[in-house]
Order: C-alpha cells, then sequence, then structure tokens
C-alpha cells in the first residue's frame, strides 16, 4: 500500500474556505447579483465566441480586456491586473510580496480569504480588532502596523461582512502609517458613492480591488481585477502562470463592459431594496449595522442566530450564518435580492421572530 504524501505542516492544519448551499427557494448568502446579465450580453458573447481561435492560446497580457477596464476606471492599461476572479488577484499580490518572513495586516472581523490566502503563500498574518461597532481602529491600526511591519495591509470597503464604508480620511491615514503596500478590496464598490480608486497613483503604494462577480452579475465567469502602480502591475505580471486568463474570459470581461449603462441601473435598483430592506429590519427585534454594500448584518436580539438562521432555511429562505467568524456570535447576513426574494425573506423573518 502506497503511504500517503502529507502536505506542508501549516496546511494540513488549515480549514478550508466554504460557502455550502442547499437546494431553497430563496437563495441570498452569497452577495451574488440576483438577476442575470442582460439578454444582449449573452447574445453577443455567444456571436463571438463563434469566431474564436480554440486551439491558439489567449492574449498572456489580456491587453483588450486591461484597456477596457483601464477606460472604465479613468486609468491607465499598465495600471490594470486582471485574474480569475478577486481572489487570484489576491493570491497574485501575495504570491509576489509576501512569503516566509513577512506578513499581511487584517483587521477582524473581515473578508476571511485576506488572512486564508495569506497563509496559504507561508505569509504571517498580523490580526488587530475593529471597535466595538466594526469601524476601524486607527489607534489599533497604528499599533499592529508598528509592531508587524507588514508588507500588505489589508482593507476592505465596504466590509465584508459589516457592510460598512472606509471613508477618504480613513484610507488616506492608513496609507501614512503603513509600511508597505495597501490594499483596498472594493468588491462591492459600486454600490457606494466613494471610492479608493480616487487615490490611486504611480507614486502610491495602494491598490483597489474590483470584481465582475457583483455588480456585473458575472460570479459564474470568475473575473476580477486591481487598479494600481505600473510598477507593482509588472511584478504581478511575472508571478502570474502563463495565460492564466483564457480567451472566452477575456472575451466576456469586455464584452461586458459594453453594458455599462445596465450595470449602473441594476446597481441603483439594488441600493433602493436595500434601503427597503434596512426599514423592514428596523421594524424588528433585531440589530443591524450600516451598509454600502449589496448585503446587510444583522444579529437577532430576543433568539439565538441559529435558530432563526434553521427557521429561514425551513421556510426555504437561505441567508448565511456568520456566527463562526471573529466576534460575531449569532449574526447574520444577508444578500439584497430582487424585490420578491426580498419580500419573502422579510416575511420569513417576522415568522420566526414572532
Amino acid at each position: 500500500m502506497t503511504r500517503p504524501i502529507l502536505p506542508r505542516d501549516d496546511v494540513a492544519l488549515m480549514a478550508g474556505y466554504h460557502s455550502p448551499q442547499v437546494a431553497v427557494d430563496v437563495r441570498l448568502n452569497t452577495n451574488e447579483a440576483p438577476v442575470p446579465p442582460p439578454d444582449a450580453f449573452r447574445a453577443r458573447l455567444a456571436e463571438a465566441l463563434t469566431g474564436l481561435d480554440w486551439h491558439r492560446y489567449p492574449d498572456r497580457a489580456a491587453a483588450g480586456l486591461r484597456a477596457g477596464i483601464a477606460e472604465l476606471e479613468g486609468v491607465r492599461p499598465d495600471q490594470v491586473f486582471a485574474a480569475n476572479g478577486s481572489n487570484e488577484v489576491l493570491q497574485t499580490l501575495c504570491l509576489t510580496y509576501g512569503g516566509t518572513g513577512r506578513s499581511v495586516a487584517v483587521f477582524e472581523p473581515t473578508y476571511a480569504l485576506h488572512s486564508h490566502i495569506a497563509r496559504l503563500t507561508a505569509t504571517g498574518v498580523a490580526t488587530g480588532e475593529r471597535t466595538d461597532d466594526f469601524a476601524l481602529d486607527l489607534a489599533e491600526v497604528r499599533r499592529v502596523l508598528d509592531e508587524a511591519d507588514p508588507v500588505i495591509t489589508f482593507l476592505c470597503s465596504p466590509n465584508n461582512p459589516s457592510g460598512m464604508v472606509e471613508t477618504e480620511g480613513t484610507v488616506r491615514e492608513v496609507l501614512g502609517l503603513a509600511p508597505g503596500i495597501v490594499v483596498v478590496d472594493e468588491a462591492y464598490g459600486q454600490f457606494t458613492p466613494w471610492s479608493a480608486l480616487s487615490l490611486i497613483d504611480d507614486g502610491v503604494p495602494l491598490v483597489v480591488t474590483r470584481t465582475f462577480s457583483k455588480t456585473w452579475s458575472m460570479a459564474g465567469a470568475r473575473l476580477g481585477y486591481l487598479v494600481g502602480p505600473s510598477w507593482l502591475v509588472a511584478e504581478l505580471d511575472k508571478v502570474v502562470l502563463p495565460y492564466h486568463l483564457d480567451a472566452a474570459k477575456q472575451l466576456a470581461g469586455t464584452i461586458a463592459l459594453e453594458f455599462r449603462d445596465e450595470m449602473e441601473a441594476r446597481v441603483a435598483g439594488l441600493v433602493e431594496e436595500r434601503g427597503r430592506l434596512v426599514a423592514g429590519l428596523a421594524g424588528l427585534p433585531v440589530e443591524q449595522w450600516p451598509s454600502g454594500a449589496n448585503f446587510i448584518l444583522f444579529r437577532p436580539s430576543k433568539q439565538a442566530g441559529q435558530e432563526v438562521w434553521q427557521g429561514l432555511l425551513d421556510r426555504s429562505v437561505l441567508v448565511r450564518n456568520c456566527a463562526s467568524w471573529p466576534r460575531l456570535d449569532d449574526c447574520l447576513r444577508v444578500t439584497v435580492g430582487t424585490p420578491d426574494e426580498n419580500d419573502r425573506f422579510l416575511a420569513a423573518l417576522r415568522e420566526v421572530l414572532a
């Protein structure tokens, strides 16, 4: 019998990142867009795919896609890096600048994959705590950065899972404190009125990451990107695997950019629905946190979070149970869905809380 080959010791101790799915009528647990892209996008992509040279490698530089993203964000193409979802963007950053003897800084509670990806790349993680209302504590930021000297400082705005948006003043202050690169994860950035993209400059060690999964209704495509200094993008290009972005994905991303007006209309509709959910939750015995994203974090006041989560599931409504995340005892997170889905969630929640 062949003996098992063990992974490196730290990987053996890790738990993977999972978002379990079950069959329900209303799925509001993974922050996806509740509606698909426009039919016109599907038709344009299907037509373009018929002319694809499948026997040839894709454009290694993804030049057309980068140029389109650059035009969208008002930067140069050499300031754009695209990859298979924003998670591969984060992984490439950690592979390029992290590693043994280096560390990143995170401030909990926040997006779990920032620390998980860092550890996968053998990078240390220095953890700071947010305030009681999950805001960033600049005194705590200063302490962590002074003690750990991290090569990357991760911020998340809007923060996942709290939905809180970092102000321009906060980002500028963290930039002044950080000894290395500051990464602002804006996976939900289009839902907010302010973006750290306005601070991007070749002389500033700032990176903003974004994704096509949420606002572009393209979670199935796994496409993300960052905008940052051209010198940093050049280093990432050395590390990423050759031909990492397939030709079909590059086509899908480039064609999606032609439908910006439709994307912005979807965002506006979700922001309106978010306000309706906030108002609905305000009349129930729950604590909720202000959100600038397409989700809302809340905590039942009189019942255990697991009990409420199960009660919703029994009514075929699935939300995210965040109880296992740092400092989120009894917390649940609901994605903003369609008007009908949101109505069904609120009706089910009223029943469970009653």
